[in-house]
């Protein structure tokens, strides 16, 4: 399964939506690799990136949820620490156990959490940011 940004999941931010494209992109191009038998070579580097995405991208969110003065800034916080804690476990077992199929479906499973959050949380936050 390839992840997309497709038209359910833009924000219509420009930065957050730019920042959700990488995330697949690195994703996809892990998943490739391992389909390819070349998993082993690309999980160090994937898990960093996504390690870096997550800081980054949670902070940049955050940031405009404040200036905005957004509503929901603390449950939003909430699940961004909760699923920046789910992630690093996620990545220590890929770096441990390598491209298994347990996880690469827990990876899977990671994503599609956030491709959820994405879908509801962050539009609704978008839309509020643009208006306010």
């Amino acid at each position: 399964m390839k992840y997309e940004l497709t038209s359910d999941l833009m924000t219509g931010n420009k930065l957050i939506d730019s920042q959700h494209q990488q995330l697949f992109v690195a994703v996809n191009h892990l998943m490739d690799a391992c389909a390819q038998g070349k998993g082993r070579e690309q999980i160090q580097s994937t898990v960093q990136f996504l390690s870096d995405y997550v800081t980054k991208h949670f902070a940049d969110e955050e940031r405009l949820q404040t200036k905005s003065n957004y509503p929901n800034y603390t449950s939003h916080k909430q699940f961004h620490d909760g699923y920046r804690q789910q992630l690093a476990q996620t990545a220590q077992v890929l770096l441990q156990e390598g491209p298994s199929v347990k996880a690469l479906g827990d990876l899977n499973r990671a994503v599609a959490v956030l491709v959820s959050h994405i879908r509801t949380e962050d539009k609704r936050m978008a839309r509020f940011v643009q208006e306010h």
